[in-house]
């Protein structure tokens, strides 16, 4: 079954007694991301049924929004240094 972009819904759980946080997803990327993940770092990360995933609590992250300032002087930096952004749809990997 095929879900909307609206269905593919992410919950994030953790407690304060317990080191880990609880993914579950139907974000097709973020699946992706964390089997790579579970892979790379098999005792940190690790499947916990379908669709889920049990990370460290350190991987949930919150952060402060970029201001606009930031953005522009980050973008600058970025046309400086002749960095271009990657083109949408292309795979990072080669085959």
């Amino acid at each position: 079954m095929e879900l909307s972009r609206y269905e593919q819904e992410t919950i994030i759980l953790y407690n304060q007694a317990e080191q880990t946080a609880s993914v579950y997803t139907h974000d097709p990327k973020l699946l992706q991301k964390l089997a790579r993940l579970t892979e790379k770092y098999p005792q940190q990360i690790q499947p916990d049924g379908p669709n889920t995933y049990l990370v460290p609590k350190g991987c949930v992250l919150i952060r402060e929004p970029y201001s606009e300032e930031r953005r522009t002087a980050a973008r600058e930096r970025a046309k400086s240094a002749g960095l271009r952004p990657p083109k949408r749809g292309a795979s990072s990997k080669t085959e």
